[in-house]
C-alpha cells in the first residue's frame, strides 16, 4: 500500500462571486408534472439564470378538490428552493389549481417562506399577456373536464375578458394531459377560436 499523500491546504483562498448564477428563479410543479421543469429550462437557457426546482405531493384525477389540496404544500415547497438564500421570482407551475386556489392565496402561502419574493402563476401571466396584446374577447381551451375547466371561465370573467367561446378535451390525468400529441394542439387550437375572439387562451402547464 503506497504511503498516504501529503494534502496541501493551499494558502490563497479564491475569489467568491456574489452569486454562482446572476438570476435565481424558483419553480414549483406537482409531483406528477412531466413537462414544465424541461420548458423552463429551455426558455430560460441562460448562463446567467438558474431554475431550481421543487415538487409538492399531487394525486390524480384533475378534479377542483384534488387541485385545492395543494394549497398546504405550498409553503414548505418554497421552503426547500435555495434555504435561506433569496430568489428572483417563484413561479407555481399548474394553471388549473391556480384559479381554484387563487392568486393572492398562492402568493401569501409561498412568501410565508419566502417573504417578500416576486410570485407568478400561469393564469396571471396569461391575463397580463392577453392584456398586453389589447384582447378583450378571447376564446380558451383546456384539456380538463367541464367541472375543471368552470372555475378557468370564472378566473377570466372576473378580470373583464368577454369569454367567447370555451372548448375543454374532458381529460382527468395530467400524465395523459402530458402526452397530447403537440401537432394535435395545433389543430385544437384552430377548431377552439372563434371568430370573434381577439385571442386563444390555452391551459394547462402538462401540455407540450
Amino acid at each position: 500500500m503506497s504511503a498516504a499523500p501529503n494534502i496541501r491546504l493551499h494558502s490563497a483562498r479564491p475569489p467568491l462571486d456574489a452569486r454562482p448564477l446572476e438570476k435565481r428563479v424558483g419553480l414549483i410543479i406537482l409531483a406528477t408534472d412531466h413537462t414544465s421543469e424541461p420548458d423552463f429550462q429551455r426558455m430560460v437557457a441562460s448562463d446567467r439564470i438558474g431554475v431550481y426546482v421543487a415538487r409538492i405531493p399531487y394525486a390524480n384525477p384533475t378534479t377542483p378538490e384534488n387541485l385545492r389540496k395543494m394549497q398546504p404544500s405550498l409553503t414548505a415547497g418554497a421552503a426547500l428552493i435555495l434555504p435561506d438564500e433569496p430568489l428572483d421570482a417563484i413561479c407555481y407551475s399548474c394553471t388549473s389549481a391556480s384559479v381554484v386556489i387563487g392568486d393572492a392565496e398562492i402568493e401569501a402561502a409561498v412568501q410565508a417562506a419566502k417573504p417578500g419574493v416576486p410570485v407568478v402563476t400561469p393564469p396571471m401571466a396569461g391575463v397580463r399577456g392577453l392584456k398586453a396584446l389589447g384582447a378583450r374577447t378571447i376564446s380558451i381551451l383546456t384539456p380538463y373536464t367541464v367541472e375543471t375547466s368552470r372555475p378557468m371561465a370564472a378566473y377570466f370573467s372576473g378580470h373583464g375578458f368577454e369569454i367567447a367561446s370555451f372548448t375543454c378535451l374532458g381529460f382527468e390525468d395530467d400524465r395523459e394531459m402530458a402526452r397530447i400529441a403537440p401537432k394535435s394542439l395545433v389543430d385544437l387550437a384552430r377548431d377552439a377560436m372563434a371568430p370573434q375572439a381577439d385571442a386563444l387562451f390555452v391551459s394547462c402547464t402538462a401540455l407540450r
